[in-house]
């Protein structure tokens, strides 16, 4: 059922602009998920970057479980350049495009002495020079080690909530990352990306989301236009 009369009115009449749904869709998922912790397990900053570099287009889960032997002989930069590619390949085969990533994590670990002394940066422009570090990495890297906030994370789970809910309607990372800085709050940059991805793995999963028991349904524009096709 519908929570408020009135909302529900304007949502579905079209009047309820995007922040005014952002500030009914915040608080369920700051309520239902509270603070977030981060789901790749590490100890130093630089095994979060490698655990980050390795969580392309593989699950949070694989990466932890090859992490828990990779972590055992890499803590820092200088680990991995002791290391010779084959070994890290073998570490790291489970997660895929493992050779790709490999010699990403090479090179990384070379700039990072090279240039930063193996201390990682602080800022976003110089950690995206770092072969295997985008935008998306660098975001995590800096939220989760310094609160630093300099933009938001879009992986496939922000994507696909984000333009579902009806915040943003683009496939484009970089957009969707710029429009979704225009909505939301800048102290909610770093827990918005965490809100929609632990949603998207626990409602709006890909295939069948499960919108008959989503606790935003009530503001979600995939989910209106569904019920006004049923009409």
């Amino acid at each position: 059922m519908w929570k408020d009369t009135f909302d529900y009115i304007n949502f579905w009449r079209g009047k309820m602009t995007k922040k005014e749904r952002l500030k009914k869709v915040f608080p369920i998922l700051e309520k239902k998920f509270g603070v977030p912790r981060a789901a790749l397990e590490f100890e130093t900053p630089y095994q979060l970057m490698v655990a980050v570099i390795l969580s392309a287009q593989c699950t949070d889960a694989r990466v932890n479980i090859v992490t828990k032997e990779l972590f055992k002989v890499v803590k820092e930069p200088k680990d991995i350049r002791e290391m010779d590619l084959a070994t890290l390949e073998k570490y790291i085969k489970s997660t895929g495009f493992y050779k790709n990533k490999a010699k990403n994590i090479k090179l990384n670990a070379e700039m990072m002495l090279e240039k930063y002394g193996d201390k990682i940066p602080k800022e976003l422009e110089k950690l995206v020079e770092l072969p295997g570090v985008g935008r998306k990495t660098a975001n995590v890297v800096l939220g989760e080690l310094w609160n630093i906030r300099e933009g938001i994370v879009v992986d496939t789970h922000v994507k696909r909530l984000s333009n579902r809910i009806g915040f943003v309607k683009n496939d484009n990372p970089e957009i969707i990352e710029r429009e979704l800085m225009k909505l939301v709050p800048k102290k909610h940059w770093f827990v918005y990306s965490h809100y929609m991805i632990l949603h998207g793995r626990d409602k709006c999963i890909a295939r069948r989301p499960k919108c008959d028991i989503c606790e935003i349904r009530d503001y979600c524009k995939y989910n209106l236009d569904n019920l006004k096709k049923r009409e």
